[in-house]
């Protein structure tokens, strides 16, 4: 509970020192408003509590899925000292978005009341609206912002239809006392039940970027910011996956015959989806756009094999995939910035393309292993974060005896490796521009951070073990 509250008060205390006539304060601040919030968050370790009337649940778990989604967020904002620099940024109001959205994520990973749920995935996502269109002068981001608002208003509509229709079936808006009438399947369950769960579960996979719920994510993820894509390719996924498997897990167990299938086939359509789709991609946030679904599709392995091994497999996977994924749109942020080799459609339309990354690392070594390592980790390559990712999620499908939905698994991992090494073979045997990017302290330690914690998990991932 500790980081909502202070989250609350550090998003209103950023607001009013956007008031001041210079921006410097804002970018230090905000880090040290998430580094209070970190190290608040530990507070009640190894102790269970209940807040706010029961609706809001704190344990080991959910401090290391909100630890995870604090550290993804202190890395973003580490990164966007754009803000700063630039005349029309508003960053006061940014940074406060950021933090009012994390306020949501954290509801959305320690929910025990449904209530809860729909409040937290509220504040998140109106703060993403918001930030995808902020860059107002981009009639792209103009777009993307009011893809996002439409289709994320629908599912969040049907969201709110299947908790109304749990609550009809259950007597309940506890996740308990749904788990307490699912778990007696013999006594004849209502359709209600059922129906409510279907619906449910399509708000949630439609925040995750599950297919088929996913058509929104690659203009969403292109139109918006590159410093905000980062923020919702993690923090919002992370969120996303700890409250699925936190529903599913507490909930739904007894049904688990019902919706495995159901899960697994959604699953399998994301797996191949995103994989086949960004192999065509020429544009390096949209293949990141499409790859944040493939990787979706992995998270959800875990959750239609759930078993003993789900809740690890989920934590480090969702941990592997944010530091990467941070430390390649933190590359991709300074290439833009310092290289004019953007494609202009023609529509207008700038595009971030793979020639861009064109001999980056013969110029700048650092960007160029800092990449690489990420896109290692994305494809799953041995000795970084992602293979054992990867690794404990194939294992939850064994465990279940789901092979089928492994063999999917295992071919599209190989389809990823191809575009994933399209980045790295641009930047190491291809001739582009001969200038150096300059690298501010900052950005070297955050790349730094990014890459050795992949390699370092990737060498010994059991340093998560026994932390839940």
């Amino acid at each position: 509970m500790f980081p909502i509250v202070l989250l609350s008060v550090f998003g209103i205390v950023l607001l009013f020192l956007g008031f001041l006539k210079s921006k410097t304060i804002l970018l230090p601040a905000t880090l040290l408003f998430l580094f209070v919030a970190v190290v608040a968050n530990f507070l009640d370790w190894n102790k269970t509590y209940l807040y706010f009337n029961d609706m809001l649940r704190t344990s080991n778990l959910t401090m290391v899925f909100t630890a995870i989604v604090l550290g993804s967020a202190f890395l973003v904002v580490a990164l966007s000292s754009s803000f700063i620099e630039s005349e029309e940024a508003q960053p006061a109001e940014y940074y406060g978005l950021m933090l009012f959205s994390l306020v949501g994520a954290i509801m959305m990973i320690g929910f025990e009341n449904l209530i809860m749920l729909f409040v937290g995935v509220e504040i998140l996502s109106v703060a993403m609206y918001v930030l995808t269109g902020s860059d107002k002068r981009n009639l792209r981001s103009n777009e993307a912002a009011l893809k996002y608002f439409l289709m994320g208003a629908f599912a969040t509509g049907i969201m709110l239809f299947g908790m109304a229709l749990l609550y009809g079936a259950t007597g309940s808006f506890t996740i308990a006392g749904i788990g307490s009438y699912a778990a007696n399947p013999q006594a004849g369950l209502s359709l209600l039940l059922y129906v409510g769960l279907l619906m449910l579960l399509i708000g949630l996979l439609f925040k995750v970027s599950a297919a088929p719920f996913h058509f929104w994510t690659p203009d969403v993820y292109d139109g918006a910011p590159t410093v905000f894509t980062a923020f919702m390719s993690t923090v919002v996924k992370t969120a996303g996956f700890a409250a699925l498997f936190h529903l599913l897990s507490v909930s739904f167990t007894g049904v688990y015959s019902f919706w495995w299938t159901i899960l697994a086939v959604i699953t399998a359509i994301t797996l191949v989806a995103g994989n086949i789709t960004a192999v065509y991609q020429n544009s390096f946030k949209r293949m990141m756009a499409y790859s944040s679904i493939s990787h979706a599709g992995y998270l959800l392995i875990g959750l239609a094999a759930l078993g003993s091994q789900t809740e690890q497999a989920i934590v480090f996977y969702s941990l592997a995939y944010s530091v990467a994924t941070i430390s390649a749109f933190g590359v991709l942020l300074l290439v833009a910035q310092h290289r004019n080799t953007q494609t202009i459609t023609s529509e207008g339309v700038i595009t971030e393309n793979f020639d861009s990354f064109n001999g980056l690392a013969r110029q700048n070594p650092l960007l160029g292993f800092a990449m690489t390592v990420s896109m290692l980790s994305l494809a799953g390559i041995p000795l970084t974060a992602g293979f054992w990712g990867k690794f404990y999620m194939f294992s939850t499908a064994v465990e279940r005896g789901q092979i089928w939905l492994l063999v999917v698994a295992v071919l599209m991992s190989a389809v990823g490796i191809y575009y994933y090494f399209r980045v790295i073979i641009a930047m190491y045997f291809r001739d582009g521009a001969t200038e150096p990017i300059r690298v501010t302290p900052v950005y070297q330690y955050v790349l730094l951070a990014a890459t050795i914690l992949t390699i370092g998990l990737g060498i010994a991932p059991g340093l998560l073990q026994g932390l839940f």
